[in-house]
């Protein structure tokens, strides 16, 4: 048997005999949807960006063009990418009642293009504006992402006329409390936590499955690059989480 073979039927096997299972997904996971990560030696968006210079609060405050400059080709790849096979993995697990939740680092809504309800979004999401000055929150629809894309529109409050911010955390921001607090419940009741495409480096969601180790929860992780955990894990996949996925729901007899 192959170490791929082995190492997916061993996870279909601990999934198995789980009985509280949350996944936690980093930016590894869309990376074979076309989104570019942000860490990757070359490749990643801080390699080209110092992200305090382009990604922050005051950036957005003080030089919000050069914010919208940074964000622009990023909405591009986000709004016209798809789920892969991972996220439909995990919307299938989640519809089978064999993971509770999926908390994402990531901000592209491809768990939810993909079907999953139960997705914890600690980083915000793009898919939202909020106006900092006003409070409204509206969509960041295909009318608005278009005149962005396109005409580079910056869209703007319709009260205050104020740019209106996309509801990711930025540098300089708390994450928002209620993801973060129901992220925190599901890692304190997990008994098997799956870590996919997270380098589990960005403070504070890779303290997330250490809470559910402490409490004697088993950790799979399924990247290709190591992490700070990996000597805690039960499993490493280092395998493409497009691979990996379909292989063990075909294990588990998911289809």
């Amino acid at each position: 048997m192959s170490d791929f073979e082995g190492k997916t039927s061993f996870a279909a096997k601990l999934i198995n005999e789980a009985d509280y299972i949350v996944a936690l997904t980093g930016a590894g996971i869309s990376t074979p949807s076309g989104i570019p990560d942000f860490r990757t030696q070359k490749t990643g968006l801080w390699e080209k960006n110092d992200p305090l210079l382009v990604a922050s609060l005051s950036t957005f405050l003080n030089q919000p063009k050069v914010f919208f400059d940074w964000l622009k080709p990023l909405v591009k790849d986000i709004y016209f990418a798809n789920p892969n096979a991972a996220h439909e993995s995990l919307a299938r697990l989640e519809k089978e009642n064999k993971l509770k939740a999926i908390v994402t680092q990531n901000i592209d809504n491809l768990h939810q293009k993909a079907g999953a309800k139960n997705v914890i979004e600690v980083h915000g999401s793009i898919s939202e504006l909020v106006c900092l000055n006003c409070k409204i929150k509206v969509a960041f629809d295909e009318h608005l992402v278009n005149n962005f894309i396109d005409h580079f529109l910056i869209p703007k409050c319709e009260h205050c006329q104020k740019f209106l911010k996309p509801s990711i955390t930025l540098f300089e921001e708390m994450l928002p409390v209620d993801a973060w607090d129901s992220a925190f419940d599901h890692f304190q009741k997990a008994d098997l936590v799956i870590v996919i495409g997270s380098s589990l480096e960005v403070y504070p969601a890779n303290q997330l499955p250490a809470i559910s180790v402490s409490n004697g929860a088993k950790l799979i992780i399924n990247t290709f690059s190591t992490t700070p955990m990996d000597k805690d894990a039960d499993l490493l996949l280092p395998f493409d989480v497009i691979e990996v996925w379909p292989k063990i729901l075909q294990k588990l007899n998911i289809k």
